[in-house]
């Protein structure tokens, strides 16, 4: 009898030694900074209890998991820019993650059309326009920009920099190469000065006087201002939203898509719908000062203070595949010459 009750007790130990509870964690490549992102993090982490893991790429993200292949322990990857969207999914080192709750979270036009990539927010390629020299309405459009009363008076980064070749494979999209061609030439007749710098340089160029108009993304005005040395530049210019003719607004996104060999599938999933709720669209938006996409939700009140806009509808992936015909026309042109 005691050798049995013996026997019965060892068997049970086994079996709760062999059934150990293990944490769930999510392991992330991101483009973006962690201060930017931590904030996301800790907020899944508290509502689910999975731990998140973050390894900051400035740069060679479809190298490093090539060359990691099955035994990447990447599971999601979280970036900017849809150029950098679109070279990782076109590498073939993503998934398509079928989601009723993405589709619903994610408008059409900011989710891979293949389920490859899902938007978690936008910002805008505006204009930055002088207080002091630049009226009202001088600016509506982005062909505008090519018009010859602009001339000697244009500041913007180089030409071939990820954001101005999103622009001009926009512009690609709307009228065409060799519209492009004719825009961007007459873009460059316009120059101030040979694209130089980031977009908060343009600014800066502006308050000092050297250009009444430059092209940069929102974001900036929130950098902007929240820096005492740089506040002063940002108070020397209005935010402008330009359209395209029959259009709307350009916009570039971040987003996040699961990694080909996501080792952890299912908490990747748990996290990319949290991504796209409401409330943490409303928590990445405002800690880079970018618009939240979900329906319902509204960007931080600094931002919307720069005024409203409505969005290009193009889907984003189209833009993408216009990339290669728009930096070869910006060399053609040799824009940054």
């Amino acid at each position: 009898m005691f050798a049995r009750l013996k026997s019965a007790f060892l068997a049970a130990s086994a079996i709760t030694v062999a059934a150990p509870v293990v944490a769930e964690e999510v392991n992330v490549y991101s483009y973006r900074q962690p201060e930017l992102i931590k904030p996301l993090t800790d907020a899944f982490t508290a509502e689910t209890g999975i731990k998140v893991n973050v390894a900051y790429l400035k740069k060679g993200m479809v190298e490093r998991m090539q060359a990691e292949g099955k035994r990447s322990p990447a599971d999601l990857v979280l970036t900017v820019d849809i150029s950098r969207l679109a070279a990782v999914v076109n590498a073939g080192l993503t998934q398509a993650v079928e989601s009723d709750t993405l589709n619903a979270n994610v408008p059409a036009q900011y989710r891979d059309p293949d389920n490859q990539w899902y938007g978690l927010t936008t910002r805008a390629r505006i204009v930055y326009a002088s207080k002091e020299r630049v009226a009202e309405g001088e600016v509506t459009t982005y062909e505008d920009l090519a018009d010859p009363k602009w001339k000697g008076r244009i500041c913007t980064r180089s030409g071939t920099h990820a954001y101005n070749v999103a622009l001009t494979s926009a512009v690609v999209h709307h009228h065409g190469e060799e519209g492009a061609a004719k825009w961007l030439e007459g873009i460059k007749a316009n120059l101030a000065r040979k694209p130089q710098g980031n977009d908060r340089a343009q600014v800066k160029a502006i308050w000092a006087g050297e250009c009444d108009i430059a092209i940069g993304n929102t974001y900036y005005m929130g950098k902007m201002l929240a820096d005492e040395e740089q506040k002063a530049w940002a108070d020397s210019v209005n935010v402008l939203f330009p359209t395209f003719e029959n259009a709307g607004t350009h916009v570039n996104i971040s987003g996040v898509a699961m990694a080909k060999n996501a080792p952890n599938p299912e908490a990747a999933l748990k996290m990319m719908e949290f991504l796209t709720s409401p409330q943490a669209q409303e928590i990445y938006a405002k800690a880079n000062y970018e618009y939240p996409i979900a329906p319902g939700t509204s960007p931080d009140p600094l931002v919307k203070g720069w005024g409203e806009f409505t969005a290009d509808d193009v889907n984003l992936m189209t833009l993408a595949g216009n990339r290669p015909a728009a930096l070869k026309i910006t060399e053609t042109v040799d824009f940054d010459g």
